[in-house]
């Protein structure tokens, strides 16, 4: 047979090859993505990672890096042998000055962990967490620096480390993405988030992030045209994935397989999805443990509760990002009102997590995408790239422990430097992947989440 007589009777066979294609396509449509990664290099301690994004670079200052030194010099020129020659963002070529802490730090916890005081509720799971304080990152502006924390590269097309846990893992879910992000925004500090911090990059689109609302529908469109019944659009999605199916038959594109498996997906999500947003099964006390006002009203709060929410049901990998901490001026009362809008929710996901007996499977992580100076900026701090913190609980990290930490003034690490790559690396090890065998064909490179450079798995902080 000819190409072109070929490609005749794909087209205008409905009962031919495409309909064989359709029945085999179908019945793999249905099954889940089950992973790369099977069996698993390592016995996973956690199956699900919740990431709590503070969009805009949070201050370690006034959060989880006490320097009493630095409170000493405050107001005075910050010391020049520590930035000669150092990349700035908005200081370069200014006076620098000091500025120390805004906020008193105490001990919490059985552990004596060292948290500000802006974040008592934080301060009450001490001991269920482990403080990184000596993480670095290499970009210096917003937008590459979460592509940077999110894809170990701030090259267009990498994918994102929840696309990656999605291709590595696949999901435990078969009515929900695998991959899901929810944003909110605090009262200042509103840096932008581009949606390509959850792209798939060169992995086949199935594996990209999925945004839902915060704030009414979670989830656009998800109910039926007036009209329309369930059977007449089981019908319709049938008819799709029947031609798409012939389309397969007559091309090979990993993207027609995408789309069939992404219509029977969103299928099931037309049932899914309103038992997902319906908070009215969730106990009084639950709502007041994490501070919700008004379930489903876009608050991080209830962003939090959605998070554990797609937790039961599978969800692979979440991130929530809380766009609020971008404070080049105003820290005070900028940081107030971040904490006010985190503190309680970060503390009972991780609370609510173990009582449910869910955190010794679930990895979650706290933090931005770089810090801030312990150099003044206005009435603000600006972007610093050689030191912040971070902190993680639960899916096999050791609770109540401090790891590495920075000079007096908290300039750079001086013990025990953490790269991103490292988070990526301890990340993908906790979910049993070994990150230098998780990679990708592209244009004859062998593409890897941590990169080239050599990536170490923060065994310190591990259980």
């Amino acid at each position: 047979m000819n190409d072109l007589a070929r490609r005749s009777f794909l087209l205008h066979s409905a009962y031919g090859l495409g309909g064989l294609a359709l029945a085999s396509l179908s019945a793999r449509a249905v099954e889940k993505w089950k992973g790369v990664v099977n069996p698993l290099h390592f016995k996973p301690r956690a199956k699900r990672v919740i990431h709590l994004c503070m969009a805009g670079g949070p201050s370690q200052f006034e959060t989880l890096d006490y320097k009493p030194k630095l409170k000493e010099l405050d107001g005075k020129p910050f010391p020049e042998s520590f930035t000669k020659g150092q990349q700035l963002a908005q200081l370069q070529n200014t006076v620098l000055k000091a500025r120390g802490p805004i906020f008193n730090f105490k001990k919490y916890g059985k552990s004596g962990q060292e948290i500000s005081q802006a974040f008592p509720e934080i301060g009450s799971i001490a001991d269920d967490i482990a403080i990184v304080r000596s993480m670095q990152t290499e970009q210096i502006n917003h937008d590459p620096a979460h592509a940077f924390m999110n894809s170990g590269s701030i090259i267009k097309g990498r994918p994102s480390m929840g696309s990656w846990l999605l291709y590595g893992l696949g999901s435990e879910s078969e009515n929900l993405p695998g991959f899901i992000v929810i944003t909110s925004s605090g009262r200042t500090g509103l840096q932008p988030v581009s949606a390509r911090q959850w792209s798939a990059g060169v992995l086949p689109s199935r594996f990209q992030g999925i945004q839902f609302q915060a704030k009414g529908n979670a989830v656009h469109y998800i109910g039926n045209p007036e009209g329309v019944c369930q059977s007449t659009q089981r019908q319709v999605i049938d008819e799709v994935n029947r031609l798409n199916g012939m389309l397969a038959e007559d091309r090979l594109d990993p993207e027609i397989q995408t789309r069939i498996s992404q219509y029977e997906l969103a299928f099931r999500m037309q049932s899914s999805v309103p038992d997902l947003t319906d908070f009215s099964k969730e106990t009084k006390e639950t709502l007041e443990l994490y501070g919700i006002k008004k379930p489903g009203d876009g608050s991080f709060a209830s962003n939090c509760l959605m998070a554990r929410r797609l937790a039961q049901r599978g969800v692979r990998f979440i991130q929530l990002y809380h766009r609020a901490w971008d404070h080049h001026g105003e820290l005070e009362k900028g940081i107030k009102w971040a904490s006010e809008d985190v503190d309680k929710p970060c503390a009972a996901l991780v609370k609510d997590l173990k009582r449910l007996g869910m955190l010794d499977d679930t990895l979650v992580i706290w933090g931005g995408e770089f810090g801030r100076t312990p150099m003044g900026q206005g009435s603000g701090r600006d972007h610093h790239i050689l030191s912040f913190s971070i902190w993680m609980a639960g899916g096999g990290i050791k609770g109540g422990v401090t790891y590495g930490e920075t000079d007096e003034l908290g300039y750079r690490p001086a013990v025990n430097a953490v790269q991103v790559r490292d988070l990526h690396a301890t990340m993908l090890h906790l979910c049993g992947i070994d990150h230098q065998r998780l990679s990708v064909k592209f244009q004859g490179l062998d593409l890897k989440l941590t990169g080239v450079e050599p990536a170490r798995v923060l065994k310190d902080i591990l259980a």
